[in-house]
């Protein structure tokens, strides 16, 4: 009964963002560059097309005052400014815009917003955390618009898996829906892409294995298990033999979380161009980060153009992930309270924090710090049995940046800041600190 009350504030605070949105000739849309916002933009954009309303859309990797004077600089007078999957942490900045504002958002709230409409999990009860992505969020919204924009659900899908979320209250409900409609089908098994069983294994880097990225190792593991081909084509008893294989190995380090990421539920998304949700987030993720926005943002909207070139360059960018894991595992350094690597131009950071967390050592949360030209980023993971004992990643990241005169901020269980360069020593003490006071004090791992 108590979600029913929350869902139904979270869908009335959607009506309201939609009859703003459709008093509009023309939205100004501003969405983040990984999976959920690349799926809230999509969402979002696809809504407004049907509605006849034209739009212009950036993608920005986050959302800084920069972005903003780009947006005083592009949004004319009556232009209404939306902003997908980002907003409700930074409303001091985004205060500086004269338009009228909506936010369609997960993240949790800081400050008074100066927004119209705020649709945002958190002030109605529910952990944007967990339960509900941007991308849900703005399908929320996009339902409001419009009840055939139930097609869009797949994509909603697609951005709460890519923020490693939970598919059972908002989300559940999404995913219910979703099935019904025929929108979403479910098949049991890895939680893997589809394609050569031999080649996935080798170059996806989660779950993270002993053999990732070892094609000697990962077929003679297959030759003992008899199983060759593609992995949608295998029937329920060869799926059954690989995700108990799988789960044995995973089982020596990995977090029970991890675990249950690695196997169950595939979702497979009937109208998009990419059927299989996790081949669209690696795809998705991929374009965000090598600052093709467009190409994933386009992919969302079922144009097929540079599908292929998306598709290969994913790859290529799984193979360098796993390359940077393995690096990666040699410069770990570990303070009192967090795991911790400071490189040079590492891709895939995020990855590399959550494969840490999730399969090296699910203890303590880890930060990786990326130095790439003039800008350091920074990823920071967690687990949700950490944040059950106090761990809040956004608070850590956000005090740690002020400190250095970085931005930084997100979820409890997974977090991001930029710093400047030559700050990344003082940014981790403090953070180590932070977590310190948050969590009791793990043991050293020898």
């Amino acid at each position: 009964m108590k979600l029913n009350i929350e869902m139904q504030k979270l869908k009335e605070l959607a009506r309201e963002a939609a009859d703003v949105i459709e008093k509009y000739e023309h939205v100004r849309v501003i969405s983040h560059n990984d999976a959920d916002g690349l799926t809230s933009a999509g969402i979002i954009c696809q809504a407004l097309m049907r509605k006849n309303i034209r739009f212009h859309t950036t993608i920005v990797p986050r959302l800084n005052k920069a972005v903003v004077e780009m947006v005083k600089a592009t949004a004319a007078d009556g232009d209404l400014v939306l902003f997908c999957d980002m907003g409700s942490g930074q409303s001091d900045i985004i205060s500086e815009i004269k338009q009228e504002i909506i936010v369609l958002d997960h993240h949790v709230p800081v400050g008074e917003t100066p927004a119209k409409v705020l649709v945002n999990p958190h002030i109605v009860g529910i952990d944007g955390a967990m339960h509900v992505s941007g991308s849900g969020v703005t399908f929320f919204v996009a339902m409001e618009m419009g009840p055939d924009n139930i097609d869009l659900a797949g994509l909603a899908i697609a951005g709460a898996v890519g923020d490693k979320q939970l598919f059972s209250t908002i989300n559940g409900h999404i995913l219910e829906e979703a099935v019904n409609a025929e929108i979403v089908s479910v098949r049991k098994g890895l939680r893997i892409g589809d394609g050569d069983l031999a080649k996935i294994l080798e170059y996806t880097p989660e779950p993270y294995l002993d053999f990732t990225g070892d094609r000697e190792n990962i077929d003679n593991f297959l030759d003992i298990l008899g199983l060759h081909g593609n992995i949608e084509d295998l029937d329920p008893d060869q799926t059954k033999k690989l995700t108990s294989a799988i789960a044995l190995k995973l089982a020596k380090n990995a977090s029970p979380e991890a675990i249950d990421a690695a196997i169950g539920d595939v979702y497979i998304l009937n109208k998009e161009l990419v059927h299989n949700v996790y081949d669209l987030v690696a795809i998705l993720n991929t374009c965000g980060k090598a600052e093709k926005a467009g190409m994933g943002l386009s992919i969302c909207m079922k144009n097929d153009t540079h599908l292929a070139e998306a598709a290969d360059m994913t790859i290529s960018n799984q193979i360098s992930i796993v390359e940077n894991i393995k690096k990666g595992l040699d410069i770990v350094q570990q303070g009192n309270s967090i795991g911790y690597l400071i490189g040079k131009d590492m891709e895939g950071t995020g990855l590399i924090a959550s494969t840490f967390v999730r399969y090296v050592n699910p203890e303590m949360p880890f930060v990786a710090v990326n130095q790439v030209e003039d800008l350091v980023k920074v990823s920071a993971r967690g687990t949700r049995a950490l944040v059950e004992k106090g761990l809040d990643l956004s608070f850590a990241l956000r005090e740690a940046a002020k400190l250095v005169d970085g931005e930084g901020g997100g979820h409890n269980v997974a977090s991001g800041a930029s710093i400047p360069p030559g700050t990344a020593e003082q940014f981790i003490s403090k953070v180590d600190e932070i977590v310190l006071e948050q969590l009791p004090k793990p043991e050293k791992s020898e």
